[in-house]
């Protein structure tokens, strides 16, 4: 019975809805809207009956001369069971995924975005029938990233149309978040597999939020204590001398540093673009929540870094800092997206708040381009072109990303809202 009711209270939502402020739009915004209006509408019809299954990206493949070349290494390196290329019947074809998939989240939450961005009513009822989708998830324990995968769709979906059942769903998630946090070494775990004793990567900034929200919704100050001692300790340990990070950290049983990697990044040494990103959003939002200046500090150290060494003439970083600079080196646009959507925010915070905004405004106004947005009913009905999940595993390389859809729609609402 239980099920049933959160369910149908989800299905509620319908109830309220959201109606756009008449205000003339910028040209280019008005297309972007348009654009992914169109890409959403014809996604949510072609996975209509996916049930349990979300769209992902597109299947692309490499060459390993290729991977030797981004990673100036020799070929030996690659030795990762995700280096297989998928066959040739798949290549351009849609990647989907489980809703037990860490970026299942992000098409329920892009779809709720489209929603309050344009009032659109059939998008509405695609974002709750997504979300109901992933209602399994918030049993799930062994993830981290449940953080983005229920806040994304469930907290969008509660602070678009208020409604106390629904706050049961991401209570019980965030309960299974904080299981993850070790007091005595002060983080939360990020993976389960590997060989590292207790690794946590800087994606787990972003997870934060729902520990935030948590405390907000039960009175409780554990999930933000939790969230602000991660935060703290990540900020201790993942970061170099000039504010840019390390992939992974992983701690021994008693708090000290065992290693120090970057797993996704062109080597331990350098800095992989999307981190850098999640890096700058995670601080940000974390001196929205507390209020504490060490936070705003070290998001403004690292937005600024970020300004240095994020070298393309339009903004949209390749998929590292230190790849080398060819023809054919991949760019990140979910990067770029977060950085943008990061930046907005940061721009009411810091001081010299203008050149965050100006900044991020090159960056949207880039992503909302020809060379960056699609066009209507092309690359896979998904909205950006261009991302990199992970090229040294041989993953996702130059494809779009559900990920970079999100933060996309999400740096247009900061950006129009500012606009305003």
């Amino acid at each position: 019975m239980k099920k049933n009711l959160i369910l149908c209270a989800v299905a509620g939502l319908a109830l309220a809805a959201c109606q756009p402020e008449e205000k003339k739009q910028e040209a280019w915004v008005s297309h972007a809207f348009d654009v992914a209006l169109h890409q959403a509408k014809e996604m949510s019809s072609l996975m209509a009956d996916s049930a349990g299954r979300m769209p992902r990206s597109l299947y692309t493949g490499y060459t390993m001369d290729f991977l030797v070349e981004q990673m100036e290494c020799d070929s030996t390196v690659f030795i990762d069971s995700l280096l297989a290329n998928p066959p040739k019947e798949k290549l351009g074809k849609l990647r989907a995924c489980s809703i037990y998939d860490w970026t299942s989240g992000f098409f329920p939450g892009t779809l709720w975005y489209l929603y309050e961005l344009t009032g659109n009513d059939t998008i509405r009822q695609e974002a709750v029938r997504y979300t109901n989708r992933l209602y399994p998830v918030r049993k799930m324990t062994n993830n981290h990233d449940i953080g983005f995968m229920m806040y994304c769709s469930y907290g969008n979906a509660l602070r678009l149309s208020p409604n106390d059942t629904i706050k049961p769903v991401l209570v019980e998630t965030a309960d299974n978040l904080y299981a993850r946090f070790n007091s005595r070494i002060g983080c939360i775990r990020s993976w389960d597999f590997g060989l590292w004793n207790y690794p946590v990567i800087i994606d787990n900034m972003m997870n934060l939020e729902l520990l935030f929200a948590a405390s907000k919704m039960t009175g409780d100050p554990k999930y933000s204590q939790a969230a602000v001692q991660h935060a703290k300790t990540t900020m201790k340990n993942h970061f170099r001398p000039d504010y840019t990070c390390w992939h992974v950290v992983s701690y021994n049983a008693d708090g000290s540093v065992e290693k120090k990697q970057t797993h996704q990044g062109k080597n331990d040494g350098s800095s992989w673009s999307r981190g850098q990103g999640w890096a700058v959003y995670g601080y940000t939002l974390c001196y929205r929540e507390t209020k504490d200046s060490i936070f705003l500090n070290q998001a403004v150290n690292v937005a600024d870094m970020i300004m240095k060494r994020n070298t393309p003439a339009d903004l949209v970083p390749y998929w590292d800092f230190d790849a080398p600079v060819k023809g054919d080196t991949p760019r990140d646009a979910s990067a770029a997206a977060v950085i943008a959507s990061a930046f907005f925010e940061l721009s009411g915070y810091a001081p010299d708040g203008q050149k965050y905004f100006d900044y991020a405004e090159r960056i949207l106004k880039s992503l909302s381009s020809d060379a960056y947005l699609a066009e209507k009913g092309k690359n896979g009905h998904f909205i950006l072109m261009h991302s990199t999940g992970s090229l040294p595993h041989g993953s996702e390389i130059d494809t779009p990303l559900n990920y970079a859809d999100y933060y996309y729609l999400e740096a247009l609402k900061r950006y129009s809202d500012l606009k305003k």
